[in-house]
């Protein structure tokens, strides 16, 4: 795969969505800073994820991967960090009891900073200023100093990325993931008024639960209930600190992405020739690739081949992005081009980037009933077509904000304005996060009864 690949190939490739640096000397300076910095990934980690997804692909997993839109730098705590952590897990139970499979949980987390624009300029207050792209690019105050791109925000990303790392190891660890503390959580979100049709389902994962204690089967006799696998992943869009923190794995001698766990290529950036799937295709870390509805079948079929070229099952994770109502005319060609080739892929939806409007008051908002509708169709298409759903992808917060109207709690336009905090795009709040959860579980587990009366 990475033969005659060196990790800076990408400079000789078209560039687009990054930024240009007006101090060559201050930038030179941050990527030899950062190249001496231990990775904050580790090669191993890398490679059991891998496996994992390879059971996604073929059904025995299930793929929950969420967090924020864009980490923030003046947002970070360790509170925040703990609320999404608490609801991903709350959501992972929810799914491992739908799906009668494990769900393996990938964070938007501890390296999330850089954002694709869709134009590289915005106007704010009448005044024409660069397009904010992440922290770790430029700041978001609308100013013209702080929009000038600073390669020393790479450094204050890194040192956030590893504070955020640590904390998500001790709470995997710790005792903090176990699984009677997480579902005791969930069951305060099942006594809401209108949640009567998730109690019944909280009510079963309890008797799962109680039924596993009078037999033995606890935290104290199985650590597996009270730790957790919880890896991290990011788009790789900014390709200078990516390249920085490339390191050889002592084991393999093959290059592997220290930044984190698992790259994706964004829809804007997934140029067959482009820098960015040259810099990915030499990493042996999972990759996964945004497909929108431009997503041509000729530009799948190279990008699989570049990406990886030896078919390896839980290299490559296809992120399914095209809005409510339009999965259909997409998916399936998308699908039928996998088939041909006979290529290893996990299927993900990300119903979020296909689903933003502007909201009457203004906000730009994703309505809740979009997210669930696509991710409906998505699930439809894979039944009709035989083929294996095996993730969901999900901006979302454990904080109580207003970014996305509807769910459960009812946010309205009116609302969006009481705690809109996101940086860039709007992310589902815990309660819209931890409802879709359960919607997702039954339509797992109405597709593992499909299976049974078909193996019957």
């Amino acid at each position: 795969m990475t033969k005659g690949w060196t990790k800076q190939d990408w400079r000789a490739k078209p560039r687009i969505q990054m930024p240009d640096y007006p101090d060559q000397a201050a930038l030179n300076a941050a990527e030899a800073q950062l190249a001496k910095y231990p990775p904050l990934v580790f090669a191993g980690e890398a490679r059991k994820l891998k496996k994992q997804l390879a059971l996604a692909a073929e059904g025995k997993a299930f793929l929950l991967q969420g967090g924020d839109c864009a980490e923030s730098f003046a947002e970070f705590s360790a509170d925040n960090i703990r609320d999404t952590f608490r609801v991903m897990l709350q959501m992972a139970v929810v799914l491992t009891y739908g799906a009668k499979v494990p769900v393996i949980k990938v964070g938007r987390m501890a390296g999330q900073f850089a954002k694709p624009r869709s134009a590289p300029t915005e106007i704010i207050n009448g005044v024409e200023l660069p397009s904010y792209k992440g922290d770790i690019i430029n700041g978001f105050d609308a100013t013209p100093d702080a929009r000038i791109p600073d390669p020393n925000r790479m450094l204050q990303a890194y040192t956030q990325a590893a504070a955020s790392l640590n904390l998500l190891r001790a709470f995997s660890t710790g005792g903090f993931a176990d699984i009677h503390r997480v579902h005791s959580w969930t069951l305060g979100f099942a006594e809401h008024d209108k949640a009567e049709r998730y109690r019944e389902l909280s009510n079963r994962i309890s008797d799962a639960l109680d039924f596993m204690n009078a037999a033995g089967v606890n935290s104290d006799t199985a650590h597996e209930l009270s730790r957790v696998d919880f890896y991290t992943s990011h788009e790789a869009l900014l390709l200078e600190y990516e390249e920085a923190l490339c390191r050889i794995d002592s084991i393999t001698g093959l290059p592997v992405a220290g930044s984190g766990h698992m790259l994706w290529i964004g829809d804007r950036t997934r140029q067959p020739d482009g820098a960015h799937v040259e810099f990915c295709r030499g990493v042996q870390n999972p990759i996964g690739l945004k497909c929108g509805p431009s997503t041509t079948a000729e530009d799948l079929k190279v990008l699989m081949a570049k990406l990886n070229p030896s078919n390896e099952a839980g290299r490559l994770t296809l992120i399914a992005r095209f809005g409510a109502g339009k999965v259909g005319e997409h998916l399936p060609r998308l699908i039928k081009t996998v088939q041909a080739e006979g290529a290893n892929v996990v299927w993900s939806c990300d119903p979020m980037h296909g689903n933003t409007i502007k909201s009457s008051t203004g906000y730009k908002t994703r309505p809740f009933d979009s997210v669930l509708r696509e991710v409906r169709e998505f699930f439809s298409i894979h039944k009709a077509e035989g083929t294996i759903p095996g993730g969901v992808h999900f901006e979302m917060t454990g904080k109580d904000v207003t970014e996305c109207t509807g769910g459960l709690r009812a946010v309205t336009d009116e609302d969006l304005s009481d705690r809109y905090h996101t940086a860039c795009d709007p992310r589902l709040n815990a309660s819209q996060s931890l409802e879709l959860a359960f919607l997702v579980a039954e339509e797992l587990t109405a597709l593992r009864a499909g299976e049974k009366r078909i193996a019957l």
